[in-house]
């Protein structure tokens, strides 16, 4: 790589990460950064900085990008990213998702659904899987047990260890939520729903006795990282890829959660609206818990 083109990827790299957002998102769109710059060496444009990339840049990194086959989805959080690298650079215009040249529908992204391919993961697979995993890491399993059973994302699950004696005691007072603080998306803390009770406090409690005896963590890792990394691959290898990815574990909370607040006198509407803020969407996004985590294609398990 050039000397310009090492200059424009460490910026870009730099402007990715302090754009914002949850752990993921910023190592994703940092990813993103980092291949977009390395797009304008193959396609030997020579930039040094960020405030010289033009439209046609952005439309020819498209284009390499769609001949590899790439799907409209992952184009879209593609084109996501590098707005929101435009937009931490001051570049405004190139960041509008509405400019001319460089909307999804310009570029030819529009049109892909947002309905995802996971499904709910089932009871029997998930026991099965639990086993195994619990084998292989123990600490693992105790944050998995806690995704099943409240809904959280990977790096929500793994930074719990921190809250764990606090939900205990929000449990032992009878608590009919507990606030999700660590690791949430744009550090956004929540109130998360306890729907099966008797499992919480048993999953809670497995988590406190591990973390105890390894360094107040349940995935053992020296940064957060490799321990999201230990805990992805660990789960992989037990099966759950693809449709049964770890978040299939936070549909199933969905589902059993949208049936517990129903069975509390609301609509499905209404508890579908609740169970968004339960996962962290926000009051707004209850029509998406609908289509995507409660769709009824969840219903071939």
């Amino acid at each position: 790589m050039s000397r310009a083109n090492k200059q424009l990827s460490k910026q870009l790299i730099t402007l990715a990460r302090k754009s914002g957002g949850s752990f993921k998102t910023v190592s994703d769109r940092a990813r993103i950064a980092s291949r977009l710059a390395e797009s304008m060496l193959k396609l030997n444009i020579q930039i040094r900085d960020v405030s010289n990339i033009k439209t046609n840049h952005v439309e020819l990194y498209i284009k390499s990008r769609q001949s590899e086959n790439i799907s409209k989805r992952t184009m879209q959080n593609e084109m996501a990213a590098i707005r929101a690298i435009f937009t931490t650079a001051g570049r405004t215009k190139l960041a509008d998702p509405n400019h001319e040249r460089l909307s999804n529908s310009a570029l030819g992204l529009s049109g892909a659904s947002r309905d995802g391919s996971k499904v709910a993961i089932s009871d029997e697979r998930y026991h099965a899987a639990l086993v195994h995993i619990r084998e292989k890491d123990e600490g693992v399993a105790t944050a998995m047990q806690l995704a099943r059973y409240l809904g959280l994302r990977t790096e929500e699950a793994i930074q719990s260890a921190k809250s764990l004696k606090t939900w205990r005691q929000a449990l032992n007072k009878g608590d009919e939520r507990i606030r999700i603080v660590f690791g949430t998306k744009g550090g956004r803390p929540r109130d998360t729903t306890i729907v099966e009770r008797d499992k919480v406090i048993r999953a809670v409690n497995d988590a406190i006795k591990y973390a105890d005896k390894h360094n107040g963590r349940l995935v053992d890792k020296p940064s957060l990282h490799s321990a999201i990394d230990r805990y992805r691959n660990t789960l992989k290898d037990a099966g759950l890829t693809g449709k049964e990815s770890p978040h299939s574990l936070r549909y199933a909370y969905s589902r059993e959660a949208t049936e517990y607040h129903m069975e509390k006198g609301l609509s499905r509407k209404e508890a579908e609206a609740m169970v968004s803020m339960d996962l962290g969407h926000g009051d707004g996004r209850g029509h998406y818990v609908s289509r995507v985590y409660n769709r009824v294609g969840n219903d071939e398990f």
